[in-house]
């Protein structure tokens, strides 16, 4: 979401900050720490507001460590990640949450980690360690930032949906699709990059020439776009959206399964699969942290099964560790994208910044 990942930020009750009553014992926090000076009983998780985890896996997690968790929300990831460069070294909590591969490079040169090799990090595949020299972050989830559309409308229009990124630029589509400001939202960026995966270094500008002449409309965070332009979903229903195309997730369905009052046997949305951009997020011991015994427990913790196999119905993500299960509902309504767009680290930190002012001139402009 931002799997990350924000496809469930609405619909689920805002966590706002957390404390979850510590349970464990003085002598669990003793041997947690490495000095003679008291050890922190609060661990603290900065992440972007689409964070969520049940309270009896986080209670669990008290249980095991003498540690409390609280969770501290702080905006959409871009802007959360952006606070934490602009706090560096005096942080906001022990633990960040949510930095994601279009972000990764910009927290990493600026030096808001440091390194900390989880425990239980060979159940993850070596794909998702972008940073495995070093271990400043530890992937925790990933996700398929992709197109999706309103079934309803389709049907009713006699209209197949688009399935690629080519078919969102053609006339039968005009004025259907919102997208994401990729300077402000971790969605849209992600879906910048997958049209730049898509049609090349020097091709992808023409691309969104074409849809701005068809009539994309952009607005500036996930929950806009999803909850309030996009027809198809919960929120937008109620708040009258009328786009029926809409850059989420390719696990946005089962969340409307999930919450649909009453809950529907087949979800209301579709994804365009040949939209889509693949995402993975981390966590990281924040630069300065005050608890860092209690925050390298908690990064353990995050990969660790239990929690692993508790995100998919919590944030609408897919594990990373091995070893997780998906949960029926997840597999039954959600897709899984086969060949999604990808771009190296690497290449995000050189072309993220300029691609996003040539996007801000072509499209907003």
């Amino acid at each position: 979401m931002s799997i990350k990942k924000a496809a469930a930020a609405a619909l689920v009750a805002a966590l706002g900050v957390t404390t979850l009553a510590a349970c464990g014992t003085e002598d669990v926090r003793d041997a947690a720490g490495k000095s003679g000076a008291p050890v922190p009983k609060t661990v603290t998780l900065v992440s972007h507001d689409s964070f969520n985890a049940s309270k009896e896996v986080l209670a669990e997690f008290t249980k095991q460590t003498g540690f409390t968790v609280k969770v501290l929300k702080s905006g959409d990831a871009g802007e959360a990640v952006n606070k934490e460069i602009l706090t560096k070294g005096s942080p906001q909590g022990d633990v960040f949450f949510g930095v994601d591969n279009t972000l990764l490079s910009r927290a990493l040169d600026n030096g808001i980690f440091v390194p900390y090799e989880a425990k239980g990090l060979d159940r993850v595949p070596a794909a998702y360690q972008l940073d495995k020299e070093q271990h400043r972050v530890t992937p925790i989830d990933s996700g398929d930032i992709c197109v999706n559309y309103d079934k309803k409308y389709f049907a009713d229009k006699k209209l197949a949906p688009p399935v690629t990124f080519d078919d969102l630029a053609k006339p039968q589509y005009k004025n259907l699709l919102v997208v994401e400001n990729p300077e402000r939202s971790s969605p849209g960026l992600g879906f910048l990059l997958g049209t730049a995966a898509k049609y090349g270094d020097d091709g992808w500008q023409a691309y969104w020439t074409k849809l701005k002449a068809n009539g994309v409309k952009t607005v500036d965070s996930w929950e806009l776009a999803y909850n309030q332009e996009f027809s198809g979903s919960a929120g937008g229903k109620q708040a009258k959206g009328d786009r029926p195309l809409v850059v989420s997730y390719a696990s946005s369905p089962p969340v409307e399964v999930l919450y649909g009052e009453p809950q529907p046997k087949v979800a209301p949305t579709g994804v365009s699969t040949g939209t889509c951009f693949r995402q993975t997020e981390f966590a990281g011991l924040l630069n300065g942290a005050k608890n860092p015994e209690g925050g390298k427990a908690l990064i353990d913790f995050l990969i660790s099964k239990k929690f692993q196999e508790d995100m998919p119905l919590q944030m609408f993500v897919n594990p990373v560790a091995k070893d997780a299960a998906l949960p029926e509902l997840f597999t039954q309504h959600g897709v899984v994208v086969d060949k999604p767009q990808t771009m190296t680290p690497e290449k995000i930190a050189e072309k993220r910044d300029p691609w996003i002012q040539q996007w801000s001139s072509l499209v907003l402009k």
